[in-house]
């Protein structure tokens, strides 16, 4: 099972084994589906962890923030697919500069607190009901944002033929999976707080040097939610309604570091310990 380091901070993880601080105990644990990334790549995981601690295997599809672009400028219409291809870069980046509205940069925020919301995803939409044996029917995207500014989900519709945003609906309480800038953020959170000192202790006694910066780990990211099963710790109440997400950080090409027990508000900017 490899070499388990016990020390009375941080928790050391070998191959697919924890060392838990302090004991001899070793427990198997199973990660998100991208946490076996190859070393050197850096993902955040599209898993949501469900109430109760059991996780599930929804995976991220966004590759990290993609820029909105100028709000309102109409985007040249580039490479096209066809039918119900996916869709092309030149269509991703589009629709994500005509569905980011002047008002809706302006009336939100990201993740790091700048102009505009925190693009999550963005997908070909689903065809209506009558539009399915058409021969040729209208492509469509769905871009989700979370917008932190009021903590809510807002999901536009826009029809890639005509250029318009046909639907924009919003939503509370629901949290899609995080995105890498997400998780990023995340740990950056978690080395600015004291809570963050059995990560870096750990980091240091593995690699020899200093954690400074969020690059230096491979980190996934999951979300956390509560119920009333769930409650948790008193400063993950309001997870659910803020975006809460716990850490997988694993050192590069080295031992995975748990900090599972801890969870990060990305809404409040804090972190807080379970249990």
């Amino acid at each position: 099972m490899g070499t388990l380091m016990h020390r009375p901070v941080g928790k050391l993880l070998a191959g697919a084994a924890i060392a838990v601080s302090g004991t001899a105990i070793a427990v198997a644990v199973t990660l998100p589906g991208s946490a076996g990334a190859s070393d050197g790549e850096r993902t955040a995981a599209g898993a949501e962890e469900r109430p109760g601690g059991e996780s599930g295997d929804r995976a991220g599809d966004t590759a990290g923030r993609q820029p909105a672009g100028v709000a309102g400028e109409e985007a040249p219409a580039g490479a096209r697919g066809v039918g119900r291809d996916g869709l092309t870069p030149d269509e991703l980046k589009r629709v994500e500069r005509l569905a980011v509205t002047p008002g809706l940069r302006s009336g939100s925020e990201d993740v790091e607190g700048g102009r505009g919301p925190e693009i999550l995803s963005t997908d070909l939409a689903e065809l209506r009901p009558s539009e399915v044996d058409d021969a040729a029917p209208p492509r469509r995207a769905e871009v989700s944002f979370y917008d932190y500014r009021d903590d809510r989900l807002v999901l536009r519709t826009v029809n890639l033929s005509t250029g318009k945003v046909e639907k924009t609906e919003t939503r509370e309480g629901e949290q899609p999976p995080p995105t890498r800038a997400e998780a990023a953020e995340a740990v950056r959170l978690l080395l600015g707080d004291p809570l963050g000192a059995g990560l870096k202790q750990d980091y240091k006694a593995a690699t020899g040097r200093a954690l400074t910066e969020p690059e230096q780990l491979s980190a996934t990211a999951m979300i956390y939610r509560v119920d009333e099963e769930n409650a948790g710790a008193a400063g993950v109440r309001a997870c659910g309604e803020h975006r809460c997400v716990r850490l997988f950080t694993k050192v590069m090409g080295g031992p995975w570091i748990d900090v599972r027990h801890l969870v990060i508000d990305l809404s409040a900017g804090t972190v807080s310990r379970l249990g």
